[in-house]
């Protein structure tokens, strides 16, 4: 079974920093790449970046490019999502993932999701 647990959304000002973390449990066959995703109100769900299984590539969005790192330990049992120089427009529930390949993900193909947490960022 496939297990994703998130933490660390919350309240944040224009142009400040928040850190997510997503703890991954698994046994057989759980070498899966991780990602995230996140949604506004009455908006569709959207790729937001995704990690290889061996943590060595990493995708994002053109929204987020710059101001955003997507990283997981070396254990390869938690993700984190560092969002620096953040903007109202980021506003949304952000969702951890997993799929087969980093590519697979940015195209929706999920084989899990986490519960989704909060970030909300004032201007």
């Amino acid at each position: 079974q496939i297990q994703l647990v998130e933490s660390g959304g919350g309240l944040v000002q224009a142009g400040g920093s928040l850190r997510l973390s997503c703890a991954f449990s698994g046994r057989a066959f759980s070498r899966y790449s991780m990602g995230w995703f996140r949604q506004a109100p009455g908006k569709e769900r959207e790729f937001v970046a995704a990690i290889s299984w061996g943590g060595v590539n990493a995708y994002y969005a053109d929204s987020v490019k710059g101001r955003f790192t997507i990283s997981r330990d070396s254990a390869k049992t938690t993700v984190y999502l560092q969002m620096n120089s953040l903007k109202p427009e980021d506003t949304a529930v952000y969702y951890c993932a997993v799929g087969q390949t980093s590519a697979a993900i940015a195209d929706k193909r999920i084989n899990a999701w986490g519960q989704g947490t909060q970030v909300t960022v004032s201007s």
